[in-house]
């Protein structure tokens, strides 16, 4: 079940104004084409599914889990004035779009479309095997014309999108390790793989998010790792800001 708390200092002098919002995996938004081999998770409102107090957090507007079975995938469509990030959890992603382009994207890649004014694009499972895949959607602040395109092989640094105010890290803790939560004002931390927990023991499990609301009062609160873990960490502006 989700569940909100609010994060008072280590010392338990004062509470802070950071809002921590657990959302679990199980409880995603059900998608996709089952029939067709898609099997999707939404975060946010998407599509049929539509929940007024969960559209977005900052200029973040989807975070879909998708499935693909071998052979499955999207055919072309259309994305305009959006940044997708776009991370593989196991398998291969095939991506062809319209400006004559086509990779294969690996676990432990990033990959970056800048849909600029508008640009279509095909993404498939062409492995024999299963592909997982996570995608984030951000509005654009300052939208581009020109459609942009990047992989970054073996991720291992901060990656920044102007575009959209974000920061996306990775992170691997070894059981014990911590992590500090995003400090900006809008923060999603995603746990692709293992286990952690947050203060006051929160357990989190492969799948579940945590979304930080007003981050630069967070004071020190870190994620935990149970386990070795596989973490997505973005930081956000305020797009209105």
């Amino acid at each position: 079940m989700t569940s909100r708390t609010r994060y008072v200092t280590p010392c338990g002098a004062a509470t802070v104004g950071a809002v921590i919002d657990v959302r679990r995996g199980a409880d995603r938004y059900p998608g996709g084409e089952p029939e067709a081999g898609i099997t999707t998770r939404h975060a946010f409102s998407f599509g049929p599914y539509y929940d007024p107090d969960n559209l977005r957090l900052g200029p973040l507007t989807a975070c879909n889990e998708e499935h693909l079975a071998a052979g499955a995938g999207f055919a072309e469509h259309r994305h305009s004035d959006t940044e997708l990030l776009t991370w593989v959890v196991s398998g291969e992603l095939r991506h062809r779009d319209s400006r004559g382009r086509s990779t294969l994207v690996r676990p432990g890649d990033l990959q970056h479309l800048g849909a600029g004014a508008g640009v279509h694009h095909v993404e498939r499972n062409d492995g024999a095997g299963p592909l997982v895949f996570l995608q984030l959607w951000l509005a654009a602040r300052t939208p581009a014309l020109t459609p942009r395109y990047t992989v970054v092989r073996a991720l291992a640094q901060p990656y920044g999108v102007p575009e959209a105010g974000a920061v996306l890290r990775v992170a691997r803790p070894e059981a014990g390790a911590t992590l500090p939560l995003p400090a900006a004002p809008y923060g999603y931390v995603h746990v692709v793989r293992g286990e952690a927990e947050l203060p006051g023991g929160e357990r989190l499990a492969s799948g579940d998010s945590v979304r930080v609301r007003d981050g630069a009062d967070v004071a020190g609160a870190a994620l935990r790792a149970r386990t070795a873990c596989e973490v997505l960490l973005l930081e956000l502006a305020d797009p209105f800001a």
